[in-house]
């Protein structure tokens, strides 16, 4: 994970300390105070030389990189923000300055309480996102209308969720998955549905886990989809080990009673009328994230009603609306980013689907913002259990 970009998390940590060293550390105290000052940050450099050459995405012991990246943001990230804050605050002051008539006096930089300010936000960000923002969890009542729709399926109940990442949630978290479980089951949905992402990186995850998610039921069963994060390392198999993980990963899933559709389809039927639910594997770019998906081999040939499982959004765009033959497509992987503020999410700017409903013609798509995460942080966008109910418009 770090040693995708390790010069960024190394200049995040030691520019701030640079500049707070040469603008007053160095002047107001001694070496042996100021390596005080510094050890966090020579802390956080070692730990992240070790981590660039970790083997796998995340240390066998992830709570040591929870740990880290907590400590980034209660350290690194508000220095950063002060520095920033400092420096703009010290431009302006001499932009100020030189419009003064009187230049009577130093400057007064405002920026460095502005920067005091942005540290104390930083700090409650952080501990609220991983002590309470992640254990938080939300019922997302939504409901699809369609003409094309049966009217036999008419009140048709959907449960969705998404990226579990059910090796988050183990030890002292274990009561979170149990929760999610139980609420799942409490709503005696038709069909349940998961878009994805149930193990962070290796199949143990969910061997974990398999009797507890074994136990969601609902009349018409479980259907799935694999995420990036169920393919090894987030690529094509290149080894057998790789091959054989993603081989155990199907194969637990499977073991749970769950249908899991790869490029696949089944038909449920009410009545005299049924409707189709395909499932494509991940496709994402092809670069960063498996691009497995074959939407021809996933529908088949299905006609009438069509719901797709995908967990990558951005495939609606590059595959699904192309085609034209799925109405409505579900999909996570985005997270809504783990960070929302009053409803908005940065993410959000980039114009692509991140989260919530989105139309295109009569295709429709609904990203949820997922269950859980490989890091245990959320803030503002809560974990959730989607409950869908089909209408016949």
């Amino acid at each position: 994970m770090i040693a995708r970009a390790p010069y960024l998390f190394l200049l995040l940590i030691m520019v701030p300390d640079l500049y707070l060293d040469m603008h007053y550390w160095r002047h107001k105290f001694p070496l042996a105070k100021r390596i005080i000052y510094w050890l966090p940050s020579l802390i956080l450099i070692a730990y992240t030389l070790k981590l660039t050459y970790e083997p796998e995405f995340i240390p066998a012991n992830p709570n040591t990189l929870y740990i880290y990246l907590l400590l980034l943001g209660l350290v690194s990230i508000p220095k950063c923000a002060y520095m920033l804050c400092s420096v703009i605050g010290l431009w302006l002051s001499k932009l100020v300055r030189l419009f003064k008539k009187h230049k009577h006096g130093k400057p007064k930089n405002y920026g460095n309480l502005v920067g005091i300010i942005a540290t104390v936000l930083i700090w409650y960000v952080v501990l609220y996102g991983a002590f309470v923002g992640f254990q938080k969890l939300e019922i997302n009542h939504q409901t699809y209308s369609s003409a094309e729709l049966p009217k036999e399926f008419d009140g048709y109940k959907i449960v969705l969720f998404s990226d579990a990442h059910v090796g988050t949630m183990k030890g002292d978290r274990q009561w979170m998955l149990e929760r999610a479980v139980n609420t799942i089951n409490d709503q005696k949905a038709d069909l349940i549905m998961f878009t994805g992402d149930l193990q962070n990186i290796k199949p143990k995850d969910i061997a974990e886990h398999q009797e507890l998610l074994s136990k969601l039921k609902a009349k018409d069963g479980v259907y799935s989809v694999l995420g990036n994060h169920d393919y090894d390392k987030y690529m094509h198999p290149i080894d057998d080990r790789q091959a054989q993980r993603c081989k155990e990963t199907i194969a637990l899933e499977k073991s749970m009673g769950w249908k899991l559709l790869m490029n696949e389809h089944r038909v449920i039927r009410r009545g005299g009328s049924e409707i189709t639910i395909a499932g494509m594997e991940n496709d994402g770019d092809g670069k960063h994230f498996p691009q497995n998906g074959n939407i021809n081999k996933a529908i088949g040939n299905a006609k009438g009603f069509v719901l797709m499982l995908e967990h990558d959004p951005s495939s609606w765009r590059r595959k699904i609306i192309p085609d034209g033959r799925a109405q409505l497509t579900l999909s996570g992987h985005t997270h809504n980013m783990q960070f929302s503020l009053f409803g908005w999410s940065p993410m959000s700017a980039l114009g692509k689907e991140i989260n919530g409903w989105y139309k295109e013609g009569n295709q429709s798509l609904f990203v949820t913002a997922g269950l859980g995460a490989l890091i245990p942080w959320r803030f503002g966008a809560t974990g959730e259990i989607v409950v869908l109910t089909l209408k016949k418009q």
